[in-house]
């Protein structure tokens, strides 16, 4: 059985190793997970938001999310957070479920999920020249950050480019998420993104 790694901690360790703001590449799943991932990296990376999430449906629901994402960014003043668009996807995603509509949320099908976001991100970050991608998934408590940690890590080593890690649930980061989005009033969606896995309800 392999040693269960601080991915936290080693964000930390890198970022007492930066000099200057090095640009990052940072995957949002929603606004409201963005919040606190922000806050924590503003002071140690220039960032740049990518929100690219193929999996959420219907496109009137991903529409919603992405308008508050980037109304989050507009009145946030603690640091200027740029924004990178792109078109919706669905059909990529369709095409990495396929065979697994009915797999349970949290299986293998949300991990082809998060390889697909990553892999994106990782293919602008490198296209764009940014120093480092990432993504916000781990602030959340449904996701596996261990998993999500070694995709980020196989794509880092597909594509020779930077990835940090992170655990950003850690350290109180998902209370502070929803403080923040509370703070903002930012709308909160009750399922991951899939229409797969819509009958899983957040609390």
């Amino acid at each position: 059985m392999k040693p269960k790694i601080n991915y936290q901690k080693k964000l930390e360790e890198l970022i007492k190793t930066l000099n200057e703001k090095p640009t990052l590449l940072l995957h949002s799943c929603c606004g409201p997970c963005s919040t606190e991932v922000i806050s924590f990296l503003k002071d140690y990376f220039d960032i740049t938001i990518y929100y690219y999430n193929p999996n959420i449906e219907p496109l009137e629901e991903y529409l919603h999310r992405k308008r508050e994402q980037i109304r989050f960014l507009k009145e946030y003043k603690e640091a200027k957070i740029k924004f990178l668009d792109c078109d919706y996807d669905n059909d990529s995603f369709k095409q990495i479920a396929k065979g697994l509509e009915s797999v349970p949320e949290g299986g293998a099908r949300c991990n082809k999920c998060f390889y697909l976001r990553m892999q994106r991100t990782a293919t602008i970050a490198k296209d764009n020249n940014f120093e480092y991608f990432g993504t916000t998934l781990t602030v959340s408590p449904h996701k596996n950050s261990e998993i999500i940690n070694e995709i980020g890590e196989k794509v880092m080593k597909e594509y020779n480019i930077k990835y940090i890690y992170g655990d950003f649930k850690k350290n109180d980061g998902y209370k502070k998420s929803i403080e923040m989005s509370k703070a903002y009033n930012l709308y909160r969606q009750d399922y991951c993104g899939c229409l797969y896995g819509k009958e899983r309800i957040w609390n």
